[in-house]
This record gives structure tokens, sequence and C-alpha cells, in this order.
């Protein structure tokens, strides 16, 4: 399990001159599910690739359980909205070659096992293992990254709205399978979930975080307890969860007024 501390952090992408995240403050208990709110272009996804390894902060810190959180590795699981599957590999080659990277001491056959029990996971036909991408439909290539993702175990999973180009129903299915998985897991993973959903993230999360508009920083951040949540059917008619999602739409529309004024 990995807490996660950001302090005082900014970024802008070379050359820009222009700031992205300006003095993002944060503390994530391991085994967080937080969710990051905002819309798009606020600096989701670039606090997201901080958080993985892929961009360096400009100025502050960025810690994984107290020690600076380097470069992109095994301990952290990154499922991206395009599906992150290389074409020319099958399902299951695609899933090999993380278990590999992961686990390099291990017996093939054995790999190969955890691959397809984690298809099977996430509710695919162990036929899936030989597809090529270009074989899946896109609710079954967002499976086949969830399940790479999932099989190297990693501490930390960083998503980023990784159902927005899908169909409502399978959107659905997805982000009850993630809950599940994220729920089931123990120890718990520790996750950030990037969205623009409210109610996505009223679905998902036990924490979540409303980000302005770039500059960024977090304006807003609430937890939810456990015995708090309400499930997909009765979303609507917890008062408490109405309460708070109207309190999430009018911090981003609050934000956005005082961008445009």
């Amino acid at each position: 399990m990995s807490s996660i501390v950001i302090k005082d952090l900014s970024f802008a992408y070379a050359g820009s001159g222009r700031l992205i995240l300006k003095d993002i403050d944060m503390e994530v208990e391991a085994g967080e599910f937080i969710c990051l709110l905002g819309q798009s272009g606020c600096g989701k996804s670039t606090l997201l690739r901080l958080l993985a390894g892929l961009e360096k902060p400009m100025t502050g810190e960025l810690l994984v359980d107290g020690r600076p959180a380097g470069g992109a590795g095994l301990n952290k699981g990154v499922v991206f909205q395009d599906y992150g599957l290389f074409p020319w590999m099958t399902a299951g080659e695609n899933i090999m070659l993380a278990l590999k990277q992961k686990f390099p001491g291990k017996d093939k056959k054995e790999l190969k096992q955890t691959a397809v029990d984690m298809i099977r996971a996430v509710g695919l036909e162990e036929s899936v293992y030989h597809k090529l991408p270009k074989e899946l439909s896109g609710g079954m290539k967002q499976r086949c990254a969830i399940a790479q993702s999932f099989s190297i175990d990693p501490p930390i999973l960083l998503m980023d709205e990784p159902f927005g180009a899908l169909d409502a129903v399978t959107r659905a299915r997805l982000q009850d399978l993630i809950r599940e998985l994220w729920s089931e897991g123990e120890p718990k993973k520790t996750v950030f979930f990037v969205t623009h959903d409210v109610d996505e993230a009223l679905l998902l999360a036990n924490r979540i975080m409303v980000m302005g508009q770039s500059p960024s920083n977090i304006i807003y951040d609430c937890k939810i307890r456990e015995e708090e949540r309400a499930d997909r059917e009765h979303l609507f008619e917890n008062a408490e969860i109405m309460k708070l999602r109207n309190t999430l739409i009018h911090q981003i529309n609050k934000d956005i007024a005082v961008h445009i004024s």
C-alpha cells in the first residue's frame, strides 16, 4: 500500500511558459480511491502524468511513502482512455509483456495462467487472449487494459478518463467492475481516477478532489464514508449524496464564472 504526499507542486510544459498546475497540496492515505474532478483542460491528466512519473514537477515535491516518486515504474499501473494496447500483439501478449517485466523470474506457463485468470476476472472469455485489439470492441479493449494493469498488482493505479469513449451501458459495467476490483482487493490499491463526470465520481470514489481552471489547484476536497455511499440504483434517491452532487457542480461552475469574469 502506498501513501502519497504532494507539496507546493507547480508545473508548466517546457517552452510554453504557461503554468498548468500551481501550488498543488494533497495528502492521500494508502488505499484511498480518489476521483480528480474538473472541466476539460484544467490539468487533471497532467497531474496524473506527474503521478505516473511521465513528467517532472517544475517546483515542489511528490512523495510516495515518504520518498521522491521518481520515474515510471511497475509500482504504478496506468489505464488510459485509448487503452494503451500494442496493436500488433494479441490481448494476451499485451498482458504477458507487463507480467514478464514485473515477474522476470516466474515460469512463462505460470504467467500465462495469471493473464488468462485476469482476462476472466474482468468478464471476458479465455479466447480473447488470442485476439488482436482490432478484433475487440472498445469495451473489450478497455477490459484488457484493466486486466493488464491489475495483473502486475501495483499498489498505485492511475486511470485517465478510461471510460470516456464508451457507450453508456459498457461504461456503467466497467465502472462497477473497477469499483469491485478495488473494494475486493487486499490490501486495497491507491487509485487516482480522472473524470469530468460528477456522477461517475460519486459512484466510484471515497474521496473527490475538484480541480479549478488552469493554472489549477485543488479548490474542493471531500471524503465519502463507505456507509454513506449510494449505489447506482439509489444514487439519485440519496439526499446527502444529492446535496454533495450539487455542491460539486456549484464549485465547478463558480470557478468557471470567476475565470470568465
